[in-house]
């Protein structure tokens, strides 16, 4: 059987691993050993950032949306209860960005919601 040479496909994927590398500070962008233990980290840590940061953005419209229910003297668990008893089915994204962007509406929401 004769020899295989894979040169072309080792050189290759170097390159694409030193690729991703690219920012990265001292040998972690330029030895291939700690590239690939950067970029397998940093996948991993990128993957993690994903779900942490549906976290980040709940509990900052959470926040909004309580600050724009104390202007109306009431509280943001109170007015989350309020909502769903008059079968109101807005979530808090768009109550965040409502609360912000258009107050006069979500002051009228409120108020509706309050009777």
């Amino acid at each position: 059987m004769p020899r295989v040479k894979r040169g072309k496909t080792h050189v290759a994927k170097r390159k694409r691993l030193l690729k991703q590398t690219k920012g990265y500070k001292a040998g972690r962008k330029k030895l291939v050993k700690a590239a690939k233990t950067a970029v397998n980290k940093a996948g991993a840590h990128a993957y993690r950032g994903r779900k942490v940061k549906k976290r980040v953005n709940r509990s900052l419209w959470q926040v909004k949306i309580n600050a724009a229910c104390r202007k109306e003297e009431l509280s943001y668990s109170k007015f989350i209860n309020l909502l769903k008893k008059n079968k109101i089915d807005l979530d808090r994204k768009v109550l965040a960005d409502m609360a912000v962007k258009t107050p006069k509406t979500f002051a009228t929401l409120v108020k509706e919601v309050k009777k």
